[in-house]
């Protein structure tokens, strides 16, 4: 569990506490096996947490409205001034991600001028499947923003990109759906630059570091808790899952322990800077942006 320390007077007696750390939490299920452990260890009650999209929770932290939480990768690049990243926590993969895709009625090479119609629930897929259309494919396909519904979108457009749990039951239903192919953003980054993508990453702004050092840390802590423990048991996670989502057990527990990566290493920031470096000049951050990592104090 998180301490939080409350100010002491000259008589010893405890003052009021400080309140919560304000927490963002991506409801996708990419981000069961981060939330889940905070239950077994104790530590869910001690955060206020605020459940949105990727896209909202992002525009939260930085107008200060969070304190820390995930944020995606082309928004943090944009504040990463502003912004202390967690080490070893984020959600990418490296490899097929199964919950990011172009789901595309006709091949993509021939999506030039062709209309694509884009989710709005998360600016770093988004870039990134544009990248991987006009870089990799070499096509200039028409963009429209779109609602993430595949059926409605498929109806304006040639393909969609789409992400989170509307992508995973495209990528899971593929086979059944003649009338469309689904391709895997993961997979695809991977097969062009052999690295890892992120998609999401944690972070906590400047100045709630600088105010509450020991608290940021507790929260690193915990979260790293909460994954480890849960993909130990990643079995029981996507049981407990599929009770309440129309996916079963065996297709959650694939995914949350093969698909995903929730590590935050030299290879996942090989893979933020290549992305930096190719999209960073019309995109509102320098090519060459600093990922600055929170200062972990070993545990003794």
């Amino acid at each position: 569990m998180l301490e939080h320390a409350g100010d002491t007077g000259s008589t010893g007696t405890a003052g009021p506490r400080a309140p919560r750390p304000r927490v963002g939490h991506i409801q996708f299920l990419n981000c069961v096996p981060l939330y889940w452990g905070l239950a077994r260890t104790g530590s869910l009650l001690d955060l206020d947490l605020t459940k949105d999209t990727p896209e909202k929770l992002s525009d939260l932290l930085v107008e200060g409205t969070l304190d820390l939480g995930p944020i995606t990768c082309v928004e943090y690049l944009r504040h990463a001034d502003e912004l202390v990243v967690l080490p070893d926590i984020a959600v990418g993969s490296d490899g097929p991600v199964m919950s990011c895709v172009i789901v595309s009625k006709v091949p993509l090479g021939e999506l030039d001028g062709r209309k694509v119609a884009l989710g709005s629930t998360s600016r770093t897929s988004v870039r990134l499947a544009q990248l991987l259309l006009e870089e990799r494919e070499g096509v200039r396909p028409e963009y429209l923003s779109c609602p993430p519904d595949l059926e409605a979108m498929l109806a304006r457009a040639d393909a969609a990109v789409l992400i989170g749990d509307p992508a995973l039951r495209a990528t899971l239903e593929a086979d059944r759906h003649s009338e469309y192919t689904v391709h895997d953003l993961g997979l695809m980054w991977k097969e062009w630059t052999g690295l890892p993508f992120v998609f999401a990453v944690w972070a906590a702004r400047r100045d709630f570091v600088e105010r509450r050092p020991e608290l940021v840390a507790a929260v690193h802590r915990a979260f790293l808790e909460s994954r480890d423990l849960s993909l130990r048991e990643a079995d029981q996670v996507a049981a407990q899952t599929a009770r309440w989502e129309d996916f079963d057990a065996a297709v959650l527990e694939r995914y949350f322990s093969q698909a995903l990566d929730f590590s935050l290493g030299e290879r996942q920031l090989a893979g933020i800077a290549e992305f930096a470096r190719r999209v960073g000049h019309d995109s509102g951050f320098a090519p060459d942006v600093t990922v600055r990592l929170l200062e972990v104090s070993p545990i003794v």
